[in-house]
């Protein structure tokens, strides 16, 4: 596998209008497949095969991040959400704002011996990002983008952390699995969605699966990763393959076969049981136009929606060789 495209993916910005995963996936996919830009929501990948029936492969591209509401005083700036960010992990996080030119700044923390002591988590429209700046206006705007920065790195063994591995992860594995599959005998065309707007709401594989209009799809994305304070049965484990979804919104079939090929072929999988809606593509993917038989795989990951998002390698091997054996 080629980890330096990994860390590129992870290290690019797609947020918003500013479409550098994207632009890296489609450099990549151009020499396996017949790569078209989808509006502002996604990018759509096709080896067709002249088949009657047509798999749709779906890993959203887009992080979470930030967007400027206001410029105060002093070079501090104020902002809200773009996705769910978590309020407690900020103080003395650093971002980039993505203005007239890139600006780096942190959200700004009180130093513990100046705290009253309350331990109350503030929520996000009481921080203020610091730029340092004088005259910030001249290069920030009200609604610029703003994006965690962080370095993708190897840990130890296997694991890797880096910001927006979520689904970074997902897409890398739709990537490989095009380098593997392209010149094989395929028995479906194969369509692979990259879509923008997931963590808005799932914007991007709505209008994706109504364009594409599947007879099958299996999105890949991210899921829970077990820590000491996540519980085991809300988490899957790394180094033990990616979580098959289980739950009334996907398609028996699509499960059961990915279960029976993880089964024969000695391929570590996981399971994840939810009792409704999965929060992933899955959901609007297997609703579009009269319905696609849909399932889901997700790759255990810490520290979601962090800049310092945690999965291991050997999950995304196992990922891809699981999707490779269902295609064939």
């Amino acid at each position: 596998m080629d980890l330096k495209l990994l860390e590129k993916l992870s290290n690019a910005v797609s947020i918003g209008h500013i479409c550098e995963a994207r632009d890296i996936a489609k450099r990549e996919l151009s020499k396996y497949a017949e790569v078209t830009p989808f509006g502002q929501i996604g990018l759509i990948a096709k080896i067709n095969k002249g088949k009657d029936k047509t798999l749709l492969l779906d890993a959203h591209i887009d992080e979470v991040g930030f967007i400027v509401t206001s410029i105060l005083g002093d070079g501090f700036v104020r902002v809200t959400n773009i996705g769910g960010n978590d309020p407690k992990i900020l103080p003395a996080t650093v971002v980039t704002i993505h203005g007239k030119k890139r600006v780096s700044a942190v959200f700004a923390s009180t130093p513990p011996h100046l705290s009253s002591g309350d331990k109350e988590i503030k929520e996000l429209k009481d921080l203020v990002l610091d730029t340092g700046l004088k005259g910030a206006e001249e290069i920030i705007s009200v609604g610029d983008l703003v994006t965690y920065k962080s370095e993708f790195c190897s840990l130890y063994d296997s694991r890797v952390t880096g910001k927006a591995l979520d689904d970074r992860a997902g897409v890398f594995c739709l990537v490989e699995l095009a380098k593997r599959i392209y010149d094989k005998d395929i028995p479906y065309n194969l369509v692979f969605s990259f879509s923008e707007g997931e963590e808005l709401g799932l914007r991007g594989a709505t209008t994706a699966a109504f364009e594409i209009d599947a007879d099958e799809a299996i999105a890949i994305d991210v899921s829970f990763g077990d820590a000491p304070a996540v519980r085991p049965d809300q988490s899957g484990r790394l180094s033990l393959g990616p979580m098959l979804g289980i739950s009334p919104v996907l398609n028996k079939e699509v499960t059961e076969t990915l279960k029976k090929i993880a089964k024969d072929k000695e391929i570590y999988i996981q399971f994840e049981v939810m009792g409704g809606r999965t929060s992933t593509d899955a959901d609007v993917i297997s609703i579009s136009k009269s319905g696609v038989k849909t399932g889901l795989l997700s790759i255990p990951l810490r520290n979601m929606h962090t800049p310092a998002e945690v999965i291991d390698i050997d999950d995304l091997e196992s990922t891809i060789d699981l999707l490779e054996a269902y295609i064939l």
